[in-house]
C-alpha cells in the first residue's frame, strides 16, 4: 500500500522544515495528533530522533513509536515505524515552487506476517483513511507555516 498527497505553502523551505521537522510542536500544530513523546532526539540534525506519536484513527487512540531513518537537512527526511505485522515508512519532501514550498508527504506499508499480507487485500479502504489524515496535517503544517 502506498499513499502520496502534496500541498503547495506560501511560506519559505526553511520556516516549512522548522515546522515538519519540531517533534515537540506537532502535537499543537498538527491536528490529528494527540501527543507526541519524545524518546531520543540526536545531537545535531534529525537521523536518530524517535518518538512516540498518538493519534485517533478509526475512532480508537493509536500509539507508534517511529523514527528518522535517513534525512537531507532542509530537503527530506524518512521515517519508519513497525506495528501490526507491518514495517511502515514516508518521506517527507520539500522543494522550492512558485513563491514558496511544496510539501510532499509518501506513505508506504509493506507487510511482514501473514495477518498483515491479508489486511493488503481491504488496503483499498485504508487508502482513502489514510490519504485524508496526510492530507489534514499537510493543510494545518501550511496554516502554521503561512501565519508566521
Amino acid at each position: 500500500m502506498a499513499v502520496t498527497v502534496n500541498e503547495h505553502i506560501n511560506a519559505p523551505r526553511d520556516r516549512v522544515w522548522g515546522i515538519v521537522t519540531d517533534a515537540d510542536s506537532w502535537a499543537d500544530n498538527i491536528s490529528g495528533i494527540t501527543s507526541v513523546e519524545v524518546l531520543e532526539k540526536p545531537e545535531t540534525g534529525i537521523v536518530g530522533l524517535k518518538w512516540k506519536e498518538k493519534r485517533v484513527f478509526f475512532g480508537k487512540e493509536a500509539t507508534e513509536t517511529m523514527w528518522v531513518t535517513a534525512a537531507e537537512p532542509g530537503r527530506w527526511y524518512e521515517t519508519k515505524a513497525e506495528n501490526h505485522g507491518a514495517i511502515y515508512t514516508t518521506r517527507v519532501s520539500l522543494d522550492d515552487a512558485s513563491g514558496g514550498t511544496d510539501l510532499t508527504m509518501q506513505f508506504s506499508a509493506k507487510p511482514t506476517t501473514v495477518a498483515a499480507r491479508l489486511m493488503t487485500l481491504m488496503s483499498f479502504m485504508l487508502n482513502g483513511s489514510i490519504r485524508k489524515a496526510l492530507k489534514q496535517d499537510l493543510s494545518d503544517i501550511r496554516q502554521v507555516a503561512e501565519q508566521r
